[in-house]
């Protein structure tokens, strides 16, 4: 019978196995990278050399710091070697990879591809994508495959790489793309949807509106001596704000058609433009007593009918806000164009003395019903300089204000002078 060990033995016997294990746990890891390349061991006929390849010591130290997996096959698909990081990948200890089939690691479905990958690889380098069978889990992988020549022939090396975060990328742009798409649609039904309304208000709306105007108008007309005072008042209010009803109905409708497409562009002298603009305001300049300086202006590629609309709307807010005491002066100039200065756009400016305008208020009013004054003084939907820059966004130009109150403003509106030096230009 064996002798019953005490306990401070057995706790020496445990202290002596933990560190032994230790010790073969440091040689094992010296070896795989590299720190040492021989080994003497102690048999039955006493201590014996064993040399590492230096081939082999190079390629252990390679991939063991490498952050994709590597295994390295030989003809029959043995693993003869691989690094910690496939270890890890597969969730396995590393002794238990070394030895297995390569193929038992790869996902059922993959199984003929990897065959052919294996066929191809001794022959032609390649880059492959797979599943990696890791327990219940598949890892989508890129599988890097060369032929190898180490100390003991020929070998397929495959390098591994985790496509997992590559692949929920792509997931989530692909999800993204499809959201977008869904955003898309619903925007151009929305459209659709604007477009409708403006044909309803064109129509439905408008009709009514004329005959309270019409009505109205009559009633003044045959019945001012008999009206009331009183009466007439209401009436002239009726009149006045059916009349402010039409223009914001046209304006809104000019706003909404801006939304269809219209690639109409052609070659415009802006000159005749603002002369065209000029002659429309004719009795309201002869009223107000106004004066022009107009600057010989360039000839631009625009739709025609929207520029017209930018410059009517930007004159006629020269004239009705001018000072009432003070000829109204309106400035049309050419600031700088690509002609002369070797830029593809022009500059104009469109300035008056009128009553102007706190600065702070410069973004503002280009917003959709935005007024910086009371609409019984100053008739307007406070639409115009809207449809003025969503007309110049159109032709991918721009507009900017500055002015002071009591002292006048000034618009600068920049053009593109060819349609085609803008090809990034979307209806």
């Amino acid at each position: 019978m064996n002798p019953v060990k005490t306990y401070d033995q057995l706790v020496k016997e445990n202290e002596s196995l933990l560190w032994q294990l230790e010790e073969a746990t440091e040689i094992i890891h010296a070896i795989r990278t590299g720190q040492i390349d021989a080994l003497v061991v102690k048999g039955k006929d006493g201590h014996e050399l064993y040399t590492l390849k230096t081939a082999d010591q190079t390629y252990r130290v390679f991939i063991e710091k490498m952050n994709e997996g590597a295994v390295t096959l030989n003809e029959d698909g043995i693993i003869l070697y691989c690094n910690s990081m496939f270890a890890t990948m597969v969730d396995l200890p590393l002794s238990k990879v070394i030895g297995m089939s390569f193929d038992k690691f790869i996902a059922e479905n993959c199984l003929d591809v990897y065959q052919e990958i294996f066929r191809k690889g001794w022959t032609q380098d390649g880059k492959f994508e797979l599943s990696i069978s890791s327990h219940d889990s598949l890892i989508p992988c890129q599988l890097s495959v060369t032929t190898l020549q180490l100390d003991e022939g020929v070998s397929l090396s495959i390098i591994i790489t985790d496509l997992s975060y590559q692949k929920e990328v792509q997931r989530l742009l692909k999800l993204n793309n499809e959201r977008l798409e869904k955003t898309n649609f619903a925007l151009k039904m929305s459209n659709h949807d604007l477009q409708q309304f403006a044909s309803v208000a064109s129509h439905d709306l408008q009709e009514p509106l004329r005959k309270i105007l019409i009505f109205s108008g009559l009633l003044k007309s045959k019945h001012f001596n008999e009206l009331p005072e009183e009466s007439l008042q209401y009436l002239e209010k009726i009149i006045a704000s059916s009349g402010r009803m039409r223009t914001m109905i046209i304006d809104i409708l000019s706003y909404s058609g801006l939304a269809v497409n219209n690639s109409q562009f052609e070659l415009t002298n802006l000159n005749d433009v603002v002369q065209e603009v000029l002659d429309d305001f004719e009795l309201l300049i002869q009223d107000k007593g106004a004066k022009f300086e107009i600057d010989n202006l360039p000839e631009i590629e625009v739709n025609h009918g929207q520029i017209r609309q930018v410059f009517q709307n930007l004159i006629g807010n020269a004239l009705k806000f001018s000072k009432v005491n003070e000829t109204p002066v309106i400035k049309i100039k050419s600031v700088k164009t690509g002609e002369n200065s070797g830029e593809t756009d022009c500059y104009i400016s469109v300035s008056d003395n009128g009553i102007g305008f706190d600065e702070k208020y410069g973004e503002k009013i280009f917003s959709l019903f935005q007024r910086l004054n009371t609409k019984d003084k100053y008739e307007g939907s406070g639409i115009g300089l809207a449809i003025t820059k969503k007309i110049l966004d159109k032709h991918n130009g721009s507009i900017t204000a500055t002015s002071k109150e009591g002292v006048g403003s000034e618009f600068v509106i920049t053009l593109p002078l060819r349609y085609s030096s803008h090809p990034e230009i979307i209806d």
